[in-house]
């Protein structure tokens, strides 16, 4: 049993009442695939030693205070409770059927609720070979906890390089240019600064308007089911080359996430076309997740969850949205399916450079000031069930990691929870782009989704590679 200390640690963020409340319950699975088969004897002295210590919110609860207040409480952890060895059925000869139990698995503990009484992680070790693995470790943690850039920080400093454990992993940053306010400028700028404002008020309205009244047409990837139940999924992933990917961004001298975006949006077209051909007019909607810190690469643990002078951390939810139309599928678009690219990234750019994305943020927070967190809750619901599905992207180590001297062969992760029929998830790492599906079981059919995807990829890399240097 979890006894209950007397400090009461940070009061839980806005994000963190949203996404543990009872109109979402939103968690993260972490998927880690090791070369070799797993010896879980330092599993305990691990999570111990290294684990918990990287953020109090791993040895503490959500309650409330007198005043109805939610904060995070520190408890003692009963480690045993939070780990899962599965066994699967014995006598089994060919790794295709240990992939069919671990499919199965996952599964079913992305539909599990964790228990409020204690902390909100758990790990799943599965040490049964698979096609892709020797052996596979699930960390699942609740959303509350942390979002992907908090998540993924935290796993770099429990891992370490596979080649040289003593060197730091190479990780990709972002560049920020710095502004300098000059009122000439200013001034010579005011036309751009009109069409700025009415872009703001347009994409604003309409993000309003999809969060709210507006919903995506029934679609073969939008059931539209009770969404008041948890959603059940199946897992399903594709690997594409890093370095094809960078050669289609150079052609189009586009971004990587653009790229990205067109495959997506082009393969989930494809489907729709192989499924039912009339899908491929109907309104569908992508929310594009979008890292709101203002630095660039990953930060130490320490540096994450030091306060800024604003007050602020690098560590827990910081993530906005941007409503992005998925584009028809016309006879030209499938002809030169890099048109899909192009929007995507027109799309992207217009609403990035918009104001409409702090403005949805303020609006949150004002219902939840006017109304209280369940009704911002309810609305963040809304956004998402009013759409067609989610896109998020975590930029992960050049080099390969290791856990514990296990060499970890493959990593992606999924989100589960949502009330989408689709949540789609990016993942780099070693010269690898993992895109994995959360798709509605019963509903998707996983293998033609994933066959679509892999099609857009060949299509746009040979459409790509036909324009002269």
């Amino acid at each position: 049993m979890e006894s209950f200390e007397e400090e009461v640690s940070e009061p839980v963020s806005p994000s963190g009442l949203y996404l543990n409340s009872s109109s979402l319950c939103v968690y993260i699975l972490g998927v880690l695939e090791t070369e070799i088969p797993i010896d879980d004897c330092q599993t305990m002295s691990l999570l111990q030693n290294v684990f918990l210590p990287i953020n109090k919110r791993f040895s503490s609860i959500m309650i409330g205070d007198k005043n109805g207040e939610k904060k995070w409480k520190k408890v003692e952890v009963n480690l045993e409770d939070h780990i899962n060895v599965p066994i699967f059925p014995s006598g089994k000869s060919s790794n295709l059927l240990y992939d069919d139990c671990l499919d199965e698995y996952m599964s079913t503990i992305a539909m599990e609720h964790l228990p409020q009484h204690r902390p909100l992680w758990e790990i799943h070790i599965i040490k049964y070979p698979t096609t892709s693995a020797a052996g596979t470790l699930v960390f699942k943690l609740h959303h509350a906890l942390g979002d992907g850039y908090s998540l993924m920080g935290a796993l770099l400093s429990c891992l370490q390089r596979a080649d040289k454990s003593s060197l730091p992993f190479t990780l990709p940053t972002r560049q920020r240019s710095k502004s300098v306010f000059n009122s000439n400028v200013v001034f010579k700028r005011l036309p751009s600064i009109f069409s700025l404002a009415f872009r703001t008020v347009s994409d604003f309205g309409w993000s309003v308007l999809k969060s709210s009244l507006i919903e995506d047409d029934q679609t073969p990837i939008r059931s539209r089911a009770d969404d008041f139940k948890l959603r059940q999924i199946t897992i399903s992933n594709v690997s594409f080359s890093l370095d094809h990917i960078k050669e289609v961004k150079s052609k189009l001298g586009v971004s990587v996430n653009d790229v990205i975006a067109g495959i997506i949006f082009f393969g989930i077209r494809l489907y729709m076309q192989e499924t039912n051909l009339k899908a491929n007019t109907t309104q569908s909607t992508a929310l594009v997740l979008l890292n709101t810190r203002n630095i660039g690469g990953y930060k130490s643990i320490k540096e994450m969850v030091d306060k800024t002078n604003d007050g602020s951390s690098a560590w827990g939810n910081r993530f906005a949205f941007l409503h992005i139309p998925i584009p028809e599928l016309s006879d030209s678009k499938y002809a030169n399916p890099l048109e899909f690219i192009w929007e995507a990234n027109k799309e992207i750019t217009r609403k990035k450079d918009s104001w409409a994305t702090p403005l949805t943020g303020m609006l949150l927070n004002m219902v939840k000031k006017l109304k209280g967190p369940e009704a911002a809750a309810r609305y963040l619901y809304s956004t998402l069930r009013n759409s067609s599905t989610t896109i998020s992207n975590i930029i992960g180590p050049v080099e390969q990691m290791a856990l514990a001297n296990h060499p970890i062969k493959g990593f992606y992760f999924m989100v589960a929870g949502a009330p989408e029929s689709l949540s789609i998830t990016v993942m780099s790492y070693m010269g690898k782009l993992r895109v994995a599906f959360g798709l509605e079981k019963g509903f998707i059919d996983k293998q033609k989704f994933k066959s679509c995807m892999e099609d857009s990829f060949g299509m746009i890399l040979i459409a790509a590679r036909k324009i002269s240097a």
